[in-house]
Order: structure tokens, then C-alpha cells, then sequence
């Protein structure tokens, strides 16, 4: 089910009428319930593997929080081996099968490939990195092992952000679903501007920059230098605004239940630095890595060199839990590598960045901007061969500048982009909005409304983020 689509619109007003008719102590089931049926309007036999992620890690943090000593680390090893076990093989069972076929034949040898029809259960790699995190909280001591099943299964579950997050924490999500809400004006009237608002940014800029970022990246020796580079920056507001609008439409309809989940962008593109880009963009999972392997590996408690190497390996990883491809590994490792440059860099040459919207520090988000959308194209390139022909084509200049229409639409576009990030720099939109006298509020839902109407993309695209 889509968020964008006519069965949402009516799937969620439902579940919140229905949520609070009912007594709250029955409330879980409802949520539960819509959750299932949410995630089986895609594939509805896949609801199996996460009720087998559920129970397994259900079992395994009440047997954690009893055991101790070895009998606790086996346990918590035997769960994390079973949910990575389960990504591996829907995820990159056909990257394991490619690359092994390609280290046989340099040898010279034959490899009998095995060819199964798996398709990818959507969201899947954010319902095991979720349901992790709680069975290691709970082996760390920070996290009591939670009896209901029920309760578990809607953390795992919950509709709004099960199939692309934000990787919440059962600390927060827990709580938040376990606790009584009533029905507060608040809640609705910033729900329901966050959902226009995730709406806007979805329809009206990812979705009429999706077939231009599609056609140059299908075949890049069709388009001219220009065309290609304004590709390169379309899809860095594409992808932007597919998993941002993604983000605010979750935000926003756990917020019609009167419960919060944590906010996975905070205008990453006004980042000064590609460090700072990583505090901004995606914060789930960049938190998540920080907690879970980062620190666990050494983080910067230890020799340069380690460190270098720590980095180097948690985004490597990063890269390949987006896509079963070298050139997610790619993409990972290039904003290793621009991290580590940096940070060194501000040691060795005693720079610092300034607070406030100096003009060096405008450069210093442009800069940033440009690395990352160049780093983009190894995410975007459905291979490694697309990657070299959008590199060539732009380092090897052909064609003059013509301000094609979709070059126009690009630039509209960013600057659209750029003036709603600076209008909530460091808040949220409905927090900002909030702010605003009554007929202002009111111009913006008109223009949100009638660019819904008006603007929106001639066809409907899947949320990016579905397919990790």
C-alpha cells in the first residue's frame, strides 16, 4: 500500500477513528491488525518472515534477560545470526551467486549457479536492523525484555514507518505505543499538515524528476554534458525528496495516533560538510551504526590508523545494506573516504567551522552538495559501466549549455527545494508553520494543495527507499 495512493486515504482515516473509538487496552490489536494488512497489500505471504523475525527475537531477549555469562552472548549471537541470515538470503543470495561465478571463472573454473525466485520483501533490511537493535539493548542491560507479544509485534509492525523507516528504538516506540492517547486537535492539525506537506515534496518534486533521472542514467550517451549534469543534481533532489516526503507522511500519520517517531532528516543539503551531512540525512540508520558497529568495533577510542579503518568499514557496510551491488560498496566507501579527508584535514590546517550563513560557509554547503551529488551517481547507476559513462560524459564536455525544459524544471525545482529547507532550518515544517499568522497558514495549504492538483507527476512512483 502506498502512501500515495487512493487506498491509503481511506486505509488510515479508519484505523484513526476506529483507534479511538476503542478502549485503549484493546487498541494494540487494532494497530497490529492495520499494520498486517498494510504491509500484505504488497505481498501478503512475506508477513510470514516478519512474524519469524518477531518471535525469534521475542524468544531470544526474554532468554537474554534470564541467562548470563556465555549462555548470554549465545543467545544474542544466535539472534543476530538468524535476522542477518534472513536479509542475506532474500537480499543478496543473486550478489553472492554473481560474484562467486565471476572468482570460478578466474580460475577457470566452472560454477554451477543456483537460481532461485526470490524477490526482496520490502523494507525488509529496516525490520531486521530495528528488531536488532532492540535484542541488543536488552543484552546491554538498557532495555527490559518486554513480555507482550503484542506490544513486540507492533514495534516490529507498526504501519507508518515499517517499510522505510525511521529505524525507531523500543525505548521510544515502545513507550509511545504502549501509552493512552486521546484525541487532541494539536495532533490532528499537525498530522495532517505534515501528510500534505510529505505529499507536496513526494508528487510535486521527486515524481516530475523521476523520468528525466531515469532516461539520462538508462543510457547516458543519448544526452548531451548539460543534460547528464543536470541529471546528477535532479536525482540528489529526487532521492531527497522520495525518502524525505516518505519520512513526513509516516511522521504525520503516527501523529493522527497521538504518537511520535524521531525525525530521519533535518535539511542535509544546508550540511557544510559531508560529516555534517551524516547528522542530517538518513539519522536512523546513521545512529543506528554509530551505536551498533561503530563504537562496538573500537569507534575513535583507538589508533588513527583503526579509527581510518573503522570508518572506512562502517560505511562500506552502510553501502552494502542499501543494495546488493559493488557500487552501493562504492558509494559507501567514497563517503568514507571524503569524511576521513575531512576530518583530517581540519586538524592538520586548524580549520573550523563557524556557526551562521556567513558566505564562506554558503560555499562550504555548496561544496558539500556537489561532493555528495557526484557521490550519488554510484548509488543511482545500475552499474559500474552507467557510473563511467556519467563521469565521462561530464568530464569530457560535449554539447553546448541549452536551457532545455527539464534543465528548467531542475532548477525550479532546487529552488524550490532550497527555500522550504531554509524556511525550517533546524525545526519542522508544521513546528515553523505553526509559527505563522492564520492567513499565511492558510496560502501555503492553497499552494500545497493546488501544486498536489496541478503539479503533481504525470506517473506514480514507488518510494525509492522500498526496495532496501
Amino acid at each position: 500500500m502506498l502512501f500515495n495512493s487512493l487506498h491509503y486515504f481511506v486505509f488510515l482515516p479508519l484505523v484513526v477513528v476506529l483507534y479511538y473509538l476503542i478502549q485503549p487496552k484493546f487498541r494494540w490489536i487494532l494497530i497490529f491488525i492495520a499494520s498486517c494488512y498494510f504491509y500484505m497489500a504488497f505481498v501478503p505471504k512475506y508477513i510470514l518472515i516478519l512474524f519469524l523475525i518477531i518471535i525469534i527475537d521475542y524468544v531470544s531477549a526474554l532468554t537474554i534477560e534470564q541467562v548470563h555469562g556465555r549462555l548470554k552472548v549465545f543467545y544474542l549471537v544466535a539472534s543476530l545470526t538468524a535476522n542477518v541470515l534472513l536479509l542475506a538470503f532474500f537480499k543478496y543470495f543473486a550478489f553472492l551467486n554473481d560474484n562467486l561465478e565471476l572468482v570460478f571463472s578466474l580460475f577457470g573454473k566452472d560454477y554451477h549457479r543456483i537460481n532461485l525466485d526470490i524477490i526482496l520483501p520490502i523494507g525488509l533490511s529496516f525490520h531486521t536492523f530495528q528488531s536488532m537493535a532492540y535484542t541488543i539493548e536488552v543484552y546491554r542491560g538498557n532495555q527490559k525484555a518486554e513480555t507482550h507479544l503484542g506490544y513486540f509485534a507492533n514495534y516490529v509492525l507498526f504501519f507508518p514507518q515499517m517499510v522505510a523507516g525511521p529505524i525507531e528504538r523500543y525505548a521510544t516506540l515502545g513507550k509511545e505505543l504502549k501509552s493512552i492517547h486521546t484525541p487532541l486537535y494539536q495532533n490532528f492539525a499537525d498530522g495532517f499538515k505534515l501528510i500534505l506537506f510529505g505529499l507536496f515534496v513526494k508528487m510535486t518534486i521527486a515524481d516530475n524528476l523521476a523520468p528525466f533521472v531515469n532516461q539520462v542514467y538508462a543510457d547516458p550517451s543519448e544526452f548531451s554534458s548539460p543534460e547528464v549534469l543536470a541529471s546528477v543534481f535532479a536525482f540528489s533532489f529526487q532521492i531527497y525528496a522520495d525518502f524525505f516526503g516518505y519520512s513526513t507522511i509516516a511522521l504525520g500519520s503516527a501523529k493522527l495516533l497521538g504518537i511520535t517517531i524521531m525525525d530521519n532528516f533535518k535539511t542535509p543539503y544546508l550540511s557544510k560538510s559531508v560529516t555534517e551531512f551524516w547528522t542530517r540525512w538518513h539519522i536512523s540508520l546513521s545512529t543506528w551504526f554509530r551505536d551498533y558497529l561503530y563504537i562496538s568495533i573500537g569507534g575513535n577510542r583507538v589508533s588513527i590508523p583503526r579509527w581510518a579503518f573503522n570508518i572506512m568499514l562502517v560505511f562500506m557496510v552502510s553501502g552494502l545494506w542499501h543494495g546488493a551491488s559493488w557500487t552501493f560498496v562504492v558509494w559507501g566507501a567514497l563517503h568514507g573516504v571524503m569524511l576521513l579527508t575531512e576530518r583530517l584535514s581540519s586538524k592538520l590546517f586548524k580549520f573550523e567551522i563557524k556557526q551562521g550563513w556567513s558566505f564562506i560557509n554558503l560555499l562550504l554547503c555548496l561544496k558539500t552538495f556537489i561532493i555528495t551529488s557526484f557521490i550519488w551517481i554510484f548509488f543511482r547507476a545500475e552499474s559500474f559501466g552507467k557510473a563511467k559513462a556519467m563521469i565521462k560524459s561530464i568530464l569530457h564536455w560535449r554539447g553546448s549549455f541549452d536551457m532545455s525544459k527539464e534543465i528548467w524544471t531542475v532548477l525550479a525545482i532546487a529552488l524550490v527545494v532550497i527555500a522550504f529547507d531554509v524556511f525550517y532550518y533546524n525545526s519542522r515544517f508544521e513546528l515553523k508553520l505553526n509559527q505563522k499568522r492564520g492567513f499565511v497558514r492558510w496560502a501555503v495549504y492553497a499552494v500545497l494543495i493546488f501544486s498536489l492538483l496541478a503539479l503533481s507527476g504525470a506517473q506514480k512512483f514507488a518510494f525509492i527507499y522500498f526496495q532496501f
